[in-house]
């Protein structure tokens, strides 16, 4: 028999005292729905490599979370550092389901919200909000992702219309969205555009036979002489600062989000622990487990309190993206981490969709990659540090 009484990882650092009531409120809801809506079934959609968006998105929005951080239009309005929670236990249902989130919440409805006309938001933002309509964001290529100034999309001018050329890739949301912002080049620099799917021209096919992500739907997005009129153009942003700030919203979504992933593999490991015997006793009364579970709540919750003091900055002004760098390189390298240890304590039952650290595991290497790789962020920090940058 245990000693103590034991602790949840989280409630070990006493994190719930560093939020207010109305956070931990709302993060509580989420994790509701999480445990209710989504732990029965994810299993089945991640080994069917499906995801029932749409009835999801409308559930979402009514639960308020799909652009809770933005201001008006139906959006919560709510602090950076309660967008970051929910998103943190959205992710410890399954990344796909925070992607979904943060893809029509921090990339297509902040692109709209921030740069787009009053037209655009009046037309757009309601519906997403309340999740009837579904938004994507196209700026990654085949060819370029980490480099994504070097896009190959064009737009043109044909009178007073647009005309849109080019491919897009590895786009969450990009099959059953209703509307795509797709940032293109034009003789004026780059430039996001507006484009409702059902516009001729314009295709997404959904990417499959993925190993990660399988509960998420990507796709590719297609624009074959795609014709714009001229107020599908964003109006307050050229350059490529419009997409790199909507990254840095969507970034800080992962900051807390891989961090869900990474609790839900520990607690799941620590009950696992308590009920396996092995050499008669517990394995969770093996020291070398004990090590293990240690040195992955130390990480954790690091990784937490450096999240909260990320959100503290975003809601008082004070954030810089370089600071988001920081936290998104730690929070998904330990996150991975974690569930990769996690699985060695599993054993062979880890490797099976009966528990979620697998699946967790294959999922974070996405986001290891998606919204600037651990080694773009590492140079982004090192640029920072010495002064020098060293991208090419």
């Amino acid at each position: 028999m245990p000693l103590v009484t034991p602790a949840a990882p989280l409630d070990y650092l006493g994190a719930d005292a560093l939020v207010d009531d109305e956070t931990r409120d709302l993060q509580a809801a989420v994790r509701h729905f999480v445990d209710g809506r989504i732990r029965p079934h994810v299993a089945t959609w991640f080994e069917d490599g499906r995801l029932p968006a749409r009835d999801l998105a409308r559930e979402l929005g009514e639960l308020g979370v799909l652009g809770m951080h933005l201001t008006g239009y139906g959006c919560a309005g709510t602090s950076a550092t309660a967008y970051g929670l929910a998103c943190l236990e959205l992710e410890a249902g399954d990344s796909g389901l925070r992607s979904l989130v943060s893809v029509q919440g921090s990339l297509a409805m902040y692109a709209l919200w921030r740069f787009g006309s009053d037209e655009h938001k009046q037309e757009w933002l309601p519906g997403m909000a309340a999740g009837r309509a579904i938004g994507c964001f196209g700026l990654t290529e085949p060819d370029f992702g980490s480099d994504p100034a070097g896009m190959r999309t064009r737009a043109r001018r044909d009178g007073t219309d647009w005309i849109l050329d080019g491919t897009k890739m590895w786009i969450t949301n990009g099959s059953i969205a209703d509307v795509a912002v797709v940032w293109a080049h034009t003789d004026e620099g780059i430039r996001g555009f507006v484009v409702p799917t059902d516009t001729p021209g314009f295709t997404a096919p959904e990417i499959k036979r993925k190993l990660s992500l399988r509960a998420s739907v990507t796709s590719e997005l297609v624009l074959d002489d795609v014709r714009l009129p001229a107020e599908a153009v964003l109006p307050g942003v050229t350059g490529m600062g419009g997409p790199l700030s909507c990254l840095n919203e969507a970034r800080m979504g992962i900051v807390f989000g891989a961090l869900g992933a990474a609790r839900d593999c520990l607690e799941t490991t620590i009950a696992y622990a308590q009920s396996r015997q092995i050499f008669d006793k517990p394995l969770a009364a093996h020291q070398i487990t004990q090590v293990k579970l240690a040195d992955m709540t130390v990480e954790l919750g690091k990784g937490l309190l450096l999240a909260l003091h990320l959100g503290r900055l975003k809601d008082a002004g004070a954030l810089d993206h370089r600071q988001i760098s920081l936290g998104k390189l730690n929070s998904v390298r330990e996150a991975l981490a974690i569930a990769n240890t996690c699985r060695t304590i599993l054993g062979a039952a880890g490797i099976t969709l009966d528990y979620p650290v697998m699946r967790h595991a294959a999922n974070l290497e996405s986001v290891l990659t998606y919204e600037g790789t651990s080694e773009v962020h590492q140079l982004i920090i090192g640029q920072t540090l010495t002064g020098h940058a060293a991208f090419r």
